[in-house]
């Protein structure tokens, strides 16, 4: 590899007669976690990352990830920082790798990479998703790639799964690919976050990261439940009737079928060998405050990713019944309103070296 540098402002690569040209200039991305209505669990290949069935997820204003990413020619090695703190070496080599698959090579310049999230991060609220979102496309600038909302999916779900959703506002659906390559497996918009009004409420029942992550959960889940065959096969139907209900704003039938989804997934992740359980005593408590609310006539619904946050879907009319249920059990310590939100995008910055 030949390397040499342009006007101080672009580190330049030639490999087998291919240049890249990376910006040394800091890029800063912005992108908001999203929670899928449909669950998404299992993968068809962990080499990959190819999901084993589709989801569909509705992005969230409140919650967001912030990363600036800047290439060096003077780093030896890659350096994360995330939420103020030196990251993990497992979480570093997850970063670099994924800038080596954005690069197509591990030959590239080092980079500096500083992530904050709005949020507790890996405690079950998609901060995965939010981080490579913004990874992405931060990766993607910096590299001086052009790429379409559909390769920066797929890119991103390279990173993360839940992530290639991430890179579109309001609600989209992840799409199940049949090819061994991935190419098909990237998310599609289905109305932006201006198309329906309704809220999803985060009750934070921990702040403390999970002790087994998404991806060991879906590998047991699929080795060992007996009924994982019948999840992924049920799934298509789910996801035609969740299309449809979005698609005639039917809040009710939207509720049950994402509250529907939800057991479905977590039943499935109970039945495997040892058994697999995010859920703690809020949680479970939430469950049957939410139920016993519906009942009185509130239309609220729960769901629950791979941690013990819980999310209720309701209307803006319903908000403040929900918070007052919310604000009489023991252990939801915090409540966070969200709104359907945006894309990620790119942040105008005054190019600030973070090196």
């Amino acid at each position: 590899m030949d390397v040499y540098k342009e006007r101080n402002h672009f580190f330049v690569t030639k490999t087998h007669s291919v240049i890249k040209k990376y910006s040394l200039s800091p890029v800063t991305a912005v992108a908001h976690s999203n929670i899928a209505l449909i669950k998404y669990w299992g993968k068809r290949s962990v080499e990959y990352n190819l999901p084993a069935v589709g989801s569909i997820s509705l992005t969230l204003d409140a919650l967001h990830t912030k990363t600036t990413l800047q290439f060096s020619d003077t780093l030896k090695e890659d350096q994360l920082i995330l939420n103020d703190q030196d990251a993990t070496a497992s979480a570093l080599k997850r970063v670099s790798d994924f800038l080596d698959i954005t690069a197509g090579s591990s030959d590239r310049p080092k980079a500096k990479v500083i992530s904050e999230n709005n949020f507790p991060t890996g405690a079950g609220l998609a901060s995965s998703a939010s981080g490579f979102a913004a990874l992405a496309l931060a990766a993607g600038k910096g590299m001086g790639q052009s790429l379409s909302d559909e390769a920066l999916s797929r890119l991103a779900r390279m990173g993360s799964g839940s992530a290639a959703r991430s890179i579109y506002g309001g609600f989209s659906e992840m799409q199940l690919g049949t090819k061994d390559d991935g190419s098909e497996d990237f998310a599609v918009p289905l109305y932006d976050e201006n198309y329906w009004d309704v809220r999803l409420l985060v009750a934070v029942t921990s702040d403390e990261k999970k002790e087994l992550g998404s991806t060991e959960g879906m590998v047991r889940t699929t080795k060992t439940a007996p009924y994982y065959e019948h999840w992924v096969s049920s799934h298509p139907n789910d996801l035609r009737e969740m299309r449809q209900a979005i698609a005639e704003k039917d809040f009710e039938k939207t509720g049950e079928l994402a509250e529907h989804s939800c057991f479905k997934m977590h039943g499935l992740a109970m039945a495997a060998k040892p058994p697999i359980l995010y859920w703690n005593a809020a949680t479970t408590e939430t469950i049957h405050r939410v139920w016993i609310l519906r009942k009185s006539g509130v239309p609220a619904y729960v769901t629950i990713d791979a941690g013990p946050q819980m999310k209720i879907l309701c209307l803006p009319e319903s908000v403040d019944a929900v918070k007052d249920t919310l604000s009489e059990i023991n252990g939801v310590r915090s409540v966070i309103e969200a709104k359907p939100g945006p894309g990620a995008y790119i942040m105008e910055t005054v190019n600030e070296t973070i090196i």
